[in-house]
């Protein structure tokens, strides 16, 4: 208490000088202030030349946006890593969850380092600068880096969290087979060569593919919440990984089935839970859009799930439960890129045909060209976000979004040039890296630990006592 009064009295006088010399708001001011945080709007420049009542964060969008950067970290701790565990043989459900652990741990200090300046710093249509190195400029009490009414602080722990599940995503491609070094080295180097570009070009106002916000961009297309720079990016690089590090000993000559749908179950309701934090919170203030993508993002998944499971029903004749999971995923996959830009009539559209195609893909198209997508991370996320991504283009509403009116035209094409720019980067810098990877400290353990279980060869544990 003495402290505290100690600094009171220190600082009373610069205070009392401060407020002197500054001109008061006038009511009209104080109102329109209160009136643009209601709305989520910036904030209205003031004749009298005052400075604003309201500054910094307000605090109603701000906990919505701690909610939703709460709820993202969710979605990967626990419900990716128990909706990928579950879907494991039980002698590696402790590998997938390392796996998640360990990415979880090792990208928020590459983001403090540079990620965040290379994703959202000035820099060039590319990539960003290092002028936010080590959080340099980004504080609790500053807004603007992210919207108007957010800490800038808040803003980029919501979008680490992005680039946390974003690697994990590609983990379900290549379980069981890859070694935790490789995992971790390989997300060490697609970060800079994949993520951070595409969160720029995407997400950036100078960013190449940033229609919204980048009058000059060479692709306008939009991105609500990550179709391109989350689910194509870690689905398409899946592909390429897999491909590279070949089948798993046995696959196609022994049965694989998951150890636990019960763990797969659950992880799918953490994730849908938590996707309201990725798809609204993406809207960046609790306002119509965010209401508008939670709507969305509800219709999509369910529709989807139903779609999988319908499609399952009459071919196989029986509805799996994973079938349920798995529609779902990829009716929420579907619907990112969309969420905040399309009708809840055109969500069910999406959702349809985002629990149908990728269906197809998983049941089929993977049979049929032999790759060994483990947990079908490209089925899923590779298909149901380059779907999404077209379908953004087709039934994106300003009605819905003020932004897409003077995007509108010509959209299709724009976001059918982001997908094709998504798939090549994406695929090509996969390749270098595994290679890198491969060289440096291998791809794969040696076929005696695959068949054992990563469980005890990697991490001298076991999920389950014998």
């Amino acid at each position: 208490m003495h402290v505290c009064a100690a600094v009171f009295l220190w600082s009373t006088p610069a205070s009392i000088q401060a407020q002197d010399s500054a001109p008061a708001p006038t009511l009209e001011e104080r109102v329109s202030d209160l009136e643009a945080y209601l709305n989520n709007a910036a904030r209205p420049e003031k004749p009298s030349g005052a400075a604003s009542q309201v500054a910094g964060p307000g605090p109603g969008t701000n906990a919505w946006q701690m909610t939703s950067t709460a709820l993202v970290l969710f979605m990967t701790l626990p419900g990716l890593a128990l909706f990928y565990g579950g879907l494991v043989r039980r002698k590696n459900v402790l590998s997938v969850l390392a796996q998640c652990l360990g990415i979880a741990c090792l990208v928020p200090p590459l983001w403090w380092l540079c990620g965040y300046s290379l994703s959202f710093g000035p820099g060039n249509a590319f990539i960003g600068d290092l002028s936010h190195r080590f959080l340099d400029g980004v504080s609790p009490g500053g807004v603007g880096a992210g919207y108007h009414w957010i800490s800038d602080s808040i803003w980029a722990m919501f979008q680490l969290t992005f680039a946390i599940i974003t690697p994990a995503l590609i983990v379900g491609a290549v379980a069981e087979r890859m070694k935790f070094a490789s995992i971790l080295f390989f997300t060490l180097l697609w970060m800079f060569a994949v993520y951070f570009p595409f969160a720029h070009m995407v997400w950036a106002g100078s960013g190449f593919m940033c229609g919204p916000l980048n009058p000059d961009a060479g692709i306008r297309a939009i991105d609500f919440a990550g179709g391109t720079v989350v689910h194509m990016t870690s689905g398409w690089s899946a592909l390429a990984l897999c491909l590279m590090l070949g089948k798993r000993g046995g696959y196609g000559k022994e049965p694989m089935p998951p150890h636990s749908m019960v763990l797969c179950m659950v992880g799918t309701g953490m994730l849908w839970v938590g996707w309201y934090g990725f798809n609204a919170g993406s809207a960046l203030g609790a306002d119509a859009i965010a209401a508008n993508a939670f709507t969305t993002t509800t219709l999509a998944a369910a529709t989807a799930g139903l779609a999988w499971a319908a499609a399952e029903w009459i071919l196989k004749g029986k509805p799996s439960v994973l079938g349920f999971c798995s529609g779902i995923v990829a009716g929420l996959v579907t619907i990112t890129p969309g969420a905040g830009f399309v009708t809840a009539s055109s969500s069910i559209a999406i959702g349809a045909i985002g629990g149908l195609l990728p269906f197809l893909a998983v049941t089929y198209l993977k049979h049929k060209l032999g790759y060994d997508d483990a947990l079908d991370t490209f089925g899923i996320h590779g298909v149901g976000g380059t779907l999404g991504a077209l379908l953004t283009g087709v039934f994106a509403d300003a009605s819905v979004n003020p932004v897409v009116a003077p995007l509108k035209d010509g959209l299709v094409l724009e976001q059918l040039k982001a997908t094709g720019l998504t798939i090549v980067w994406s695929v090509a810098a996969t390749l270098v890296i595994g290679l890198i990877v491969k060289a440096v400290v291998g791809l794969r353990p040696d076929p005696e630990a695959e068949i054992g279980g990563l469980d005890l060869v990697e991490h001298g544990e076991r999920g389950y006592e014998p």
